[in-house]
């Protein structure tokens, strides 16, 4: 593949998963958790987070068996040429395909209700591919570097949005703790497990580009630990702030927190704080995960470039955005399901793959 002399740092790894991660998920993922755990929000953000890094271990063991491999590669190795290629190919479509097609979704319902209500849906996201279909081609390596320059002024901007929001803050929207037992803080922490934190086994496909890929592991580790508490901080923040009842009527709570400050003129730079983050992390979300699935397509096919395909796959992503989600309030009643599809693609599937890896070198040991 014509992407593989390209190769990015353990510390590249680390900030792509964590802007990754962190996505669209900072603006939606407080009003999620609200929803079920109410003012314990942030304590299912905590259990999700310590389940999420539990799951690490089983991609760094596929990830060891075949270092100079992507998962596309090894999923036929594992499998078989042909059964290999066809669940390579289910799993590109069903998975980083849809969630780019529901990534696209989100940042035109934000863009449209909060930024520019007049422009029609259709055109942000035209615009939007356009960009992201640029960073795409130009592949996995300028994309690290770009976000290399951007992760600081980020983590500085939302440092700011944590100062500047501090004053409003009012420990007795926390309270009282735990007042429902465990039971809605565990029930708010699955959706918040499957959305994002299954979503890095699609990162499979970037291990073998880590310049020293033994690092990759820890790397993805520090990024998913880093992530987490940066959307545990904005929910505890968001619950802080509006307490649970109104996080859980917000679609994009961390983004209304941000109209409570009040310091004169200089209001509207401060909720454009919460704008830009959210905009540059949706950014490397969304190309990464276009990358990911054009280069998986074109491994599974046999293409020589994956760039040829990607014009007609950015096509398709902004079709599928509009027909799969007919409006905002949709998405909500999809998070139940989401749970279980989510499921089956970042921890059934990979350990099958591990599962038949292991069996498949017993027997040829055995011989």
């Amino acid at each position: 593949m014509a992407q593989k002399h390209q190769k990015i740092s353990a510390r590249q790894m680390t900030i792509l998963v964590t802007l990754y991660i962190v996505g669209v998920a900072i603006l939606i993922i407080p009003s999620f958790l609200a929803v079920a755990a109410k003012q314990d929000a942030w304590i299912a953000a905590i259990l999700t987070v310590g389940a999420a890094v539990t799951i690490l271990p089983l991609y760094n063991a596929l990830s060891r068996r075949f270092p100079d491999m992507t998962f596309a590669e090894y999923t036929e190795e594992i499998l078989g040429r042909w059964l290999g290629k066809a669940v390579s190919l289910l799993f590109f479509i069903g998975f980083p395909f849809l969630i780019a097609a529901l990534t696209l979704r989100n940042i035109g319902d934000f863009m449209t209700t909060q930024v520019v209500p007049e422009t029609p849906i259709h055109a942000v996201h035209i615009l939007f591919m356009a960009v992201v279909v640029m960073g795409a081609r130009l592949g996995l390596e300028p994309l690290s570097r770009a976000a290399e320059i951007f992760f600081p002024w980020i983590m500085l901007l939302f440092a700011l949005l944590v100062i500047f929001i501090s004053p409003q803050i009012k420990v007795e929207n926390m309270q009282p703790i735990m007042e429902g037992g465990m039971k809605p803080i565990v029930t708010a922490a699955i959706p918040f497990f499957s959305f994002p934190f299954l979503e890095p086994v699609i990162l499979l496909m970037v291990y073998p580009y880590v310049n020293r890929t033994e690092k990759a592991g820890k790397a993805v580790f520090v990024g998913v630990l880093l992530s987490g508490s940066i959307l545990f901080v904005i929910t505890a923040l968001s619950i802080l702030v509006l307490g649970a009842d109104q996080t859980a009527r917000n679609t994009f709570p961390s983004y209304v927190i941000t109209k409570n400050i009040s310091i004169g003129d200089f209001l509207e730079r401060i909720e454009a704080i919460m704008a830009i983050i959210w905009f540059i992390t949706s950014y490397f979300r969304l190309t990464l995960l276009f990358y990911i699935t054009a280069l998986g397509l074109a491994q599974s096919l046999n293409m020589k470039d994956y760039k040829f395909i990607t014009l007609p796959l950015a096509m398709i992503v902004i079709v599928l955005s509009i027909m799969a989600v007919p409006h905002s309030t949709y998405l909500m009643n999809f998070i139940p399901v989401w749970g279980v599809y989510a499921t089956t693609y970042g921890l059934l599937l990979p350990i099958l793959l591990l599962g038949v890896a292991v069996v498949r070198k017993k027997r040829q040991a055995d011989k």
